[in-house]
């Protein structure tokens, strides 16, 4: 008799073992390891913002979204980023407009140089542009949870650039990966160096570029003022971004706790913007305190170069750039500025 019943305690014993093994591994199988990748500087504000949307979301789905965070380029450019997330080996990443272009080229409309004049202007035309463009980027694969930016892209060149002529003696640095975007500086008569951007601090040393278009908190950080001399003040485009998710990796998350992780992303975007923002003045300070000198762009040479972009959008219009996305942006834009009471 009491070989039966420790015969029927160990079954009981092995039975409950079992229940609580197989609940672990369902438990474990139902994690979601989410890795972003970036080129935000490790240590950066960028960098901090985006670990503490990351420890938002674990919180947010009671520690079922494992964040993992790949920051200062160690995953590759944003081409690289883009074709992992396609491949699964990564999740999500914090894209420059370069990356949202390789998912759709959609998001290239509200990335045309010259095309807007101020932040008001931007933020406007971006309201109303997002629903729009997300839904490209939707129906590519990925989702697109908020939209950031890190100031207004200059030139940064080792001679001063004024004009069109001055910039085409330069050797500018842009993005490689995209073959048709190269030939239309070429051209145009510029000469590009197509680079990743993991390259650019080793191109500006050795001299295979001496001309990058950034935004002065990117120079700041990354200290390509060590490289560069001059900063035109240009307003030549805003360094747009987004926070973007596989789609495939969204729709694991439960449909419940989505919500609450886009409102954090969307948090986090606004925090960048706004501290990009209110850095850029000082941003430039150290530029100037570092040797950097501020080339003006007066009313003639801006005229010039408004006279090479129009142009251009003739021709990219429908092949480089979707035609009714670009139509509808400018068409938004216009409409932003007469609200505002400014000139078209």
């Amino acid at each position: 008799m009491k070989r039966c019943n420790d015969s029927t305690g160990k079954s009981l014993l092995v039975a409950v073992l079992i229940v609580l093994a197989s609940a672990h591994l369902s438990w474990a199988a139902d994690e979601i390891v989410i890795k972003m990748a970036t080129l935000a500087p490790q240590g950066s504000e960028w960098h901090q913002v985006l670990q503490e949307m990351g420890a938002a979301w674990q919180k947010a789905s009671h520690g079922k979204v494992e964040f993992r965070l790949y920051p200062g380029g160690v995953a590759g450019d944003d081409t690289d980023v883009v074709r992992k997330m396609r491949l699964g080996t990564l999740n999500a990443g914090l894209l420059t407009i370069s990356g949202l272009s390789d998912i759709d080229r959609g998001a290239l409309v509200v990335d045309v140089p010259l095309a807007y004049a101020d932040y008001d202007e931007m933020d406007c035309v971006l309201e109303q542009m997002s629903p729009q463009i997300e839904k490209r980027i939707e129906a590519k694969g990925f989702v697109l949870l908020g939209w950031s930016d890190a100031g207004w892209v200059h030139f940064f060149t080792k001679s001063p650039v004024r004009t069109p002529d001055d910039m085409k003696k330069q050797k500018m640095f842009i993005w490689a990966g995209d073959d048709q975007y190269i030939e239309l500086w070429k051209k145009a008569g510029f000469n590009p160096v197509p680079l990743p951007s993991t390259e650019i601090s080793t191109a500006l040393q050795t001299g295979l570029v001496n001309a990058v278009t950034s935004n002065a908190q990117g120079v700041v950080l990354l200290q390509w003022y060590k490289q560069v001399n001059y900063m035109s003040d240009l307003k030549w485009a805003l360094f747009l971004g987004g926070i973007v998710v596989s789609k495939p990796t969204w729709e694991k998350i439960p449909a419940e706790m989505r919500p609450m992780l886009k409102d954090a992303a969307v948090k986090a975007c606004k925090r960048l913007r706004e501290f990009s923002r209110r850095s850029e003045p000082r941003d430039i300070a150290v530029l100037q305190k570092h040797g950097v000198q501020v080339v003006h762009v007066d009313g003639a040479a801006l005229a010039e170069w408004r006279k090479l972009i129009e142009g251009t959008l003739q021709q990219v219009r429908g092949s480089y750039v979707p035609a009714e996305p670009l139509d509808a942006a400018l068409k938004f834009r216009d409409q932003c500025r007469r609200r505002s009471g400014k000139v078209n």
